[in-house]
């Protein structure tokens, strides 16, 4: 038998890359984005006359999705910028927003189901 614990430990596999199956996916796996998520496209996508903006936004939401499905990598990613916040060595800060954006820019590239 599997706990509840294993269970809410398994990280979803990244959806379609589509605004509808991201938005799917934030809203099953990641409901404390989605009232961002709503108003960000609302603000950028939603009243648009091209989809250009589509692109860039895909990118940004992608990431916080892939980041935020995954509990322990999210506390990870949100305790590095908490402490580089609240350094005052400039090269600890330095150190530790360069490992924050390293994960930032590797969740770019994850592809659907990964």
């Amino acid at each position: 038998m599997t706990h509840a614990a294993e269970r809410d430990s398994v990280v979803p596999p990244m959806p379609e890359r589509t605004p509808k199956a991201l938005r799917r996916a934030i809203a099953q796996h990641a409901p404390k984005l989605l009232p961002d998520f709503d108003e960000h496209w609302k603000w950028a996508i939603a009243d648009a006359y091209d989809i250009g903006p589509v692109p860039a936004f895909m990118v940004f939401w992608w990431g916080e999705y892939a980041i935020a499905r995954d509990p322990e990598l999210d506390a990870h990613l949100h305790d590095l910028e908490r402490r580089a916040a609240e350094s005052t060595d400039n090269a600890e800060v330095k150190a530790l927003l360069e490992e924050a954006a390293k994960i930032r820019y590797r969740v770019r590239d994850l592809e659907p189901g990964e």
